[in-house]
């Protein structure tokens, strides 16, 4: 009896709908294997842009801490030219000091220096002339006044300062 009632447009009818069956069948599990797809990708996504958001602020706190590093560095290497420059003008006006003081202590006391003491009293060498055995020069002798004397010395001690 089935058999009657199936002709040939019943059975094509029959394998259409188990063909469009088992099409649908495969479209739901193409479908939730795509939608598990696409979890795993958003999920890969969102880790990767809080791993890029990780490495921004880490990059932001190591260049804060270099710029901090930087400054007290400066600030470090500030106070040391500081203690240089200190030490060498009280360097220099120690120097210019004693220099002054020598000086006035030459002004008061123009006595002439000791006698050379590389003359020696033996046989002239031939062809040189005798040296002279005598008193060397007395400070203001070499053609510099003292205060001359004085502004030379100043100006050395300033050069090698």
């Amino acid at each position: 009896m089935i058999l009657r009632l199936l002709n040939i447009q019943g059975i094509a009818g029959i394998a259409a709908s188990l063909a469009l069956l088992a099409m649908l069948l495969v479209q739901k599990i193409e479908t939730r294997h795509w939608r598990k797809q696409s979890a795993q990708y958003e999920q890969l996504y969102r880790d990767d842009q809080a791993a890029f958001a990780r490495s921004v602020a880490n990059y932001r706190a190591a260049a804060d801490a270099a710029r901090a590093a930087d400054l007290a560095a400066a600030e470090r290497v500030r106070g040391e030219q500081q203690a240089i420059s200190e030490r060498t003008a009280h360097d220099y006006a120690t120097r210019l000091a004693a220099a002054r003081a020598r000086a006035e202590r030459l002004r008061r006391d123009p006595r002439p220096a000791a006698a050379d003491p590389g003359c020696r009293g033996g046989a002239p060498v031939p062809g040189l002339p005798a040296s002279p055995c005598g008193p060397a020069q007395a400070a203001g002798q070499d053609g510099l006044s003292a205060g001359d004397a004085l502004v030379a010395t100043e100006q050395a001690i300033s050069s090698t300062s």
